[in-house]
């Protein structure tokens, strides 16, 4: 948790200081969630090396995750998000948390419209995949306890496009379905470099639209 919290405050920090730049530019925050997609790698792992074989898991988890944009112009800007995994899940015998974080460039085809805002987006950023291990021990004296010992981490680098829709509740508050695409570099982890996510979020634009 305190590894999202960082990361979540850092990506905070361009919003806060091009908004105080510019006292023109308008600047949207969004928090939700939704679902992410990767097939299995269909590999056999040994994992404890015991000769009992794991096979890998396909991806189909929740997700939270957050984000925001600066808009320079009414039509061009710039944002960042960032996306975990809400439970871990297992894999091939341990657990895995995965985490997606961009920076990207946006474009707001229509945005005087005072209902609805579309937005395109596409940037790069990172992936990093989190395993532990999960055990448990007992004792007479002090009774039974579990512990999550950690394994590993893997890092990669992604490439992201997406689609979204500010649609507006209010003058300031808007509801945003967001479509959206990760190539992740050398992803064999499982069986393809492309990660779909479709999400729900409610968001706030601070600043005249």
């Amino acid at each position: 948790m305190k590894h999202i919290t960082r990361s979540l405050s850092l990506l905070s920090l361009p919003l806060l200081f091009a908004a105080s730049a510019n006292a023109q530019s308008n600047i949207d925050v969004h928090f939700g969630g939704g679902m992410a997609w990767a097939k299995s790698s269909g590999q056999q792992i040994d994992t404890f090396n015991n000769g009992t074989p794991y096979t890998t898991p396909s991806m189909q988890n929740s997700f939270l995750g957050g984000g925001g944009e600066v808009m320079f112009t009414p039509q061009f800007g710039a944002g960042a998000e960032f996306n975990w995994q809400i439970a871990k899940s297992d894999y091939a015998g341990l657990q895995v948390r995965p985490l997606f974080y961009d920076f990207n460039g946006v474009w707001h085809p229509n945005p005087h419209n005072k209902r609805y805002v579309f937005e395109a987006r596409a940037g790069l950023g990172g992936t990093s995949l989190h395993f532990s291990n999960s055990s448990s021990t007992c004792d007479p004296f002090t009774g039974c306890s579990s512990f999550t010992n950690y394994a590993a981490s893997s890092n990669h680098f992604q490439l992201h496009m997406g689609v979204a829709a500010n649609i507006y509740l209010t003058s300031k508050v808007f509801f945003r379905p967001e479509l959206d695409a990760h190539w992740v570099n050398n992803f064999f982890q499982y069986g393809s470099n492309w990660v779909p996510r479709a999400s729900l979020a409610i968001g706030y634009t601070f600043g005249e639209r």
